[in-house]
């Protein structure tokens, strides 16, 4: 709507003649008319209107400047960086040019958006808010237009259906709205109540609120979301539900374990428990822990690759080593460095840092330790620019073979010997055949896809089950499923003797997921709970060793339902669900 202002009229006497005119009116001529017709319909003053030019020739100024002087400025730049010129050094034509750049940009910003600037001219000009002339004086109804036809049409998603949540408290209702009013973040909600249960109870109405789409299969009772605040989990609304089966008992080093397995994947805990009782009846399983490092490499940038290699020799000279050692290890009483490898690539350095961390795994540690030395370093190399923390030298949460050949947190080999019998009787195949396919497969099969790290069966599987349990990373599955499994008969082809070795099994038993109820529960059946009061890392070391021997009964498990052509039964059978949980009722599942 258009609302303008009216000037004032004029007081009306009678005239002479008996009409209600005013005395001084005239009678207009057809020349008056179409001057004021003229008037009416003249277009309001544009933003183009106070250029010197035209608005195509301004315009194509402005862009021919900007993409001149990036141009002349990236060229310039590329040569600095070429001759080792400092890029804050500028001369007065550069400066000129930067100058250029920025007004030319500031132009074309303001270019597009010419329309929003024009009808803003045209609302604060005084002649804009007059009445045409050609509006009758006594017409008092207001200027009204109707909105353009729109050129495209925009078809809106359907509104879903209200959620029908239960009623909260008056109180938790205002807080409800403030956060879809956006007045409250829902981040800061924890902080704001101060009760955590609360602050995800609010979250999740405001989610389902907004979303129009319902939560309730997802728990919110009956966890303590007061131990993840600020250490597991941001903004939770709920928690998720996995199954968690034992598998065992595990006969390793003279030990018995049940291992617990948290997982959704039906016959991967009863195929593990296979494994664990065809080793439990031939004597058990023996590992040993071959190394134990949490490594953290930053990358460092110098002006040549000259500089870089200075720092090469610098840290890898065993004459500076306990003075780095000092340095790294007042990050904490359990971090110890053990060495300092370094790789260059042109002008940049990759610095691998390996130390031991205790019973933490120890990633937080190796960091802070990592920051140490960095700061320490800029004594004797002023011009050394960290440009990260992590360079992915590390390597953390990625397949790598600097992992796979110089290993990442625990490096473990677990080995058994299965007697014939049992490889016949529980495994349901022979020695012959397990031997051949886990040559076929695991080694050459692994090698024409260009494995690395793959050269087994599955044992990322039990890996990820263990580490869910015991409230490991999750992400950190990438690297610690790193094995090579191998089978050789002995005891002229009587029996088998299986291994699996694991260079970069990356466990803790403190800090992050650990000290969760449920996981904490996980680690003390396993006897690992906490801290080694004897001797710290032990009981970290422990549980590296539990994985491997629960990969290796995974291994030999699976490896001979393949070989004995029982995979996909068993799959049929015990991972195929019978439920159809689209409309509640059952239904009967028929492999084919």
């Amino acid at each position: 709507m258009d609302l303008r202002r009216r000037p004032p009229k004029p007081p009306v006497n009678s005239n002479p003649n008996g009409s209600s005119y005013p005395s001084s009116y005239q009678p207009r001529s057809s020349d008056d008319d179409h001057r004021l017709r003229t008037a009416s319909i003249a277009p309001p003053p544009k933003a183009s209107d106070a250029l010197p030019l035209p608005l195509y020739l301004t315009n194509a100024v402005f862009f021919t400047l900007f993409f001149s002087v990036a141009y002349y400025l990236l060229h310039r730049w590329r040569d600095k960086i070429r001759y080792n010129t400092p890029l804050h050094v500028v001369t007065i034509t550069e400066l000129g040019a930067i100058i250029a750049l920025i007004a030319s940009f500031i132009y074309l910003l303001g270019f597009f958006g010419i329309d929003f600037v024009q009808s803003f001219i045209s609302r604060a000009s005084g002649d804009a808010w007059d009445l045409a002339d050609t509006i009758d004086e006594d017409d008092h109804r207001l200027v009204t237009c109707s909105p353009p036809t729109p050129i495209v049409s925009v078809t809106k998603l359907p509104i879903p259906e209200p959620i029908v949540t239960e009623a909260l408290p008056e109180e938790d209702e205002e807080v409800v709205k403030s956060v879809l009013d956006g007045v409250i973040p829902s981040y800061s909600l924890e902080s704001r109540l101060g009760d955590c249960k609360r602050a995800a109870s609010i979250r999740r109405e405001a989610l389902q609120r907004v979303t129009g789409r319902s939560l309730e299969g997802l728990p919110l009772d009956g966890f303590d979301y007061e131990s993840i605040l600020g250490q597991c989990c941001e903004m939770p609304v709920g928690y998720i539900q996995i199954p968690v089966g034992i598998a065992g008992p595990l006969l390793l080093d003279g030990f018995e374990y049940s291992v617990p397995m948290a997982t959704t994947e039906g016959c991967l805990v009863a195929s593990t428990n296979r494994g664990c009782k065809a080793m439990y009846i031939s004597g058990g399983a023996t590992s040993t822990v071959l190394k134990d490092g949490m490594t953290r490499a930053p990358v460092v940038r110098f002006a040549s690759a000259r500089r870089a290699s200075e720092l090469k020799f610098f840290l890898e000279n065993p004459e500076n080593f306990d003075t780095l050692a000092v340095v790294f290890n007042r990050s904490s009483r359990f971090a110890r460095l053990q060495n300092v490898k370094c790789t260059i690539a042109g002008k940049n350095a990759y610095v691998r840092f390996s130390c031991s961390t205790g019973d933490a795994m120890g990633m937080n540690m190796v960091s802070k330790g990592v920051q140490n030395v960095l700061e320490y370093l800029t004594d004797d190399f002023p011009d050394m620019d960290v440009i990260g923390i992590s360079g992915n030298y590390c390597s953390d949460k990625k397949p790598a073979a600097v992992n796979w050949i110089e290993g990442r947190g625990k490096s473990v080999v677990c080995e058994a010997v299965i007697r014939g019998e049992i490889v016949n009787k529980v495994l349901k195949t022979s020695v012959a055949a397990l031997v051949e396919l886990n040559m076929l497969k695991n080694l050459a099969g692994s090698a024409v896809a260009g494995s690395l790290g793959g050269f087994n069966a599955h044992a990322s599987n039990i890996v990820s089950a263990v580490f869910i349990a015991t409230g490991q990373d999750p992400a950190q599955n990438v690297e610690s499923s790193q094995c090579i499994t191998m089978m050789e008969a002995i005891n002229d082809g009587k029996d088998i003797h299986i291994s699996v070795t694991m260079p970069s099994i990356e466990v803790g038993t403190v800090g992050g997921g650990t000290q969760l109820a449920s996981q904490s529960a996980c680690l003390n059946l396993l006897g690992v709970k906490g801290a080694s009061k004897e001797s710290p890392g032990m009981n970290a070391r422990r549980l590296a060793t539990i994985v491997a021997g629960a990969v290796l009964a995974g291994e030999l498990s699976l490896m001979s339902a393949i070989a004995a052509g029982q995979l996909v039964r068993s799959h049929m059978k015990y991972n195929r669900s019978s439920r159809d949980i689209s409309g509640g009722a059952t239904t009967t599942t028929t492999a084919t």
